[in-house]
């Protein structure tokens, strides 16, 4: 049995008690590693942008406040508390450079704002973050551990 699950782009996987889940090409998009370490169970969520403002939300899983908030309604649904729950985060790199500055070419930073927000929102504390920078990163997230681990080109690997 395969014991890594792959968490693709404005997507969420879960674990509980063993094996890992790893996202790939977290450049500007953030990855939260969201664990309840009572239950072991471990959820990883890779999402692309700050806020939800897309009529019928038809991927809530695409945005920082969408997707925190159904990741954490499903973690529920599983016996997570979230008094327990406890993320970690890796991302939000300024990817392109784009004329004239402004906030819209640094999509990554407004993705890092967003989930900072969202997560004090929520009530959940982030105990551990990579984030900015200018390299892309992969993300993995042992459920038996808590223990996420970053590779980013260029740069030894590093524990989230």
């Amino acid at each position: 049995m395969n014991n890594r699950l792959v968490v693709g782009i404005a997507d969420m996987k879960m674990r509980q008690y063993e094996g890992e889940l790893i996202t790939y090409a977290l450049g500007s998009c953030i990855g939260l590693c969201f664990y309840d370490p009572m239950i072991k169970l471990a959820a990883l969520l890779h999402v692309m942008l700050p806020l939800n403002m897309e009529t019928g939300r038809k991927n809530p899983l695409k945005y920082a406040d969408t997707g925190i908030r159904e990741t954490l309604r499903q973690m529920e649904g599983k016996g997570a508390r979230r008094g327990r729950i406890v993320v970690k985060i890796a991302g939000g790199a300024k990817m392109f450079d784009v004329p004239g500055g402004g906030s819209l070419g640094n999509i990554g930073q407004r993705n890092i704002e967003s989930v900072h927000l969202n997560l004090k929102k929520e009530g959940i504390r982030l105990l551990k973050e990579d984030v900015g920078g200018t390299a892309a990163r992969t993300l993995w997230f042992d459920a038996a551990t808590g223990i996420g681990y970053i590779r980013s080109y260029g740069k030894p690997e590093g524990i989230l």
